[in-house]
């Protein structure tokens, strides 16, 4: 699945370029990466803030347009007025969808309320990190990772070697052998 995103090439570039194109409702962007220079453009500030606003638009490649020319990105970083409602600031990196891609994808945790640890035990799984570092085939990225807690009782750690990964997604941290804990669970022990 992927979003189409128009995009324009800017010319004037430093801090008071970038306020004027935030007042014309615009959001000062870069795209980096490919063996390509890093292009300064410029993309619509309302339709950036509510696609940042939904979790599966940084698990995605997204086609951005640039005056006519299309190239296949993701969304590597972004910035946040601290006080107002308003993006301030794009970082979109160019992607190859012939090579795998370094991305931090979301963790769900799924069948908790069946463990018996939930049920029986009055407990909760706590989710101790909610992304993990994946290279992923660019054709298939996962919206997020499933972690199966229907069998844990309280007292369990869950680790990254307990998640089911998609074919073609395979944990960067594993690949070094470091199977780090992704969650606890908690409750009375019987």
């Amino acid at each position: 699945m992927s979003t189409q995103v128009k995009a324009t090439v800017r010319q004037a570039q430093g801090s008071g370029a970038s306020r004027r194109l935030r007042l014309q409702g615009q959001v000062p962007a870069v795209i980096y990466g490919a063996d390509r220079d890093a292009q300064a453009i410029a993309v619509d500030h309302k339709e950036m803030f509510y696609a940042l606003e939904k979790e599966s638009f940084f698990t995605q490649i997204l086609k951005l347009d640039v005056d006519g020319q299309s190239v296949d990105v993701i969304v590597r970083d972004y910035q946040m007025h601290p006080v107002k409602r308003q993006v301030q600031h794009i970082d979109f990196q160019v992607v190859d969808l012939n090579q795998p891609l370094r991305m931090r994808i979301p963790v769900r945790i799924v069948n908790a309320e069946k463990s018996q640890a939930v049920k029986l035990q009055s407990g909760r799984v706590s989710l101790l990190s909610t992304v993990v570092d994946v290279l992923v085939d660019p054709k298939n990225i996962p919206a997020a990772l499933e972690l199966d807690c229907e069998n844990v009782v309280a007292g369990d750690i869950l680790h990254l070697s307990d998640i089911k990964y998609p074919e073609g997604v395979q944990s960067t941290a594993l690949k070094r052998n470091s199977n780090l804990a992704v969650a606890t669970v908690t409750g009375k022990k019987r």
